[in-house]
């Protein structure tokens, strides 16, 4: 496979978590912990896909899903949301915005690669 997906995630557990998941799979997986930072990190070498938190240090997710959306080079990215708020108006904002999937932690290891796996198929 070798496609790269970029996680944008502050939790250290979750990073390490989908890191090993996704590396496991075959997957370059690259991290990065900071919202307000998030967008120069994505446009410095646009990743295959987007595993995005929602609550991010700087910056929300729904923010920094808003910018990927508006800007060219990045607005046909897939776009995975992460939350631990699994509210029906967060998933209902996030897919507005252009999510393309929203999943709610705690999430199963199979359904986070299963999904990642469905994403770069399309």
């Amino acid at each position: 496979m070798g496609k790269r997906v970029l996680l944008i995630e502050d939790e250290p557990n979750i990073i390490e978590a989908i890191g090993f998941i996704l590396s496991r799979d075959g997957w370059t997986v690259h991290t990065h912990q900071d919202g307000q930072t998030a967008m120069a990190k994505v446009l410095a070498l646009p990743p295959d896909m987007i595993i995005l938190d929602v609550m991010l240090p700087g910056r929300s997710g729904f923010d920094i899903l808003r910018e990927l959306r508006s800007t060219d080079v990045t607005k046909d990215i897939p776009v995975m949301m992460l939350t631990a708020r699994g509210q029906d108006k967060d998933r209902d904002l996030a897919l507005r915005l252009g999510a393309n999937h929203f999943m709610t932690k705690p999430f199963s290891n199979s359904d986070v690669r299963d999904y990642v796996r469905a994403m770069m198929d399309t």
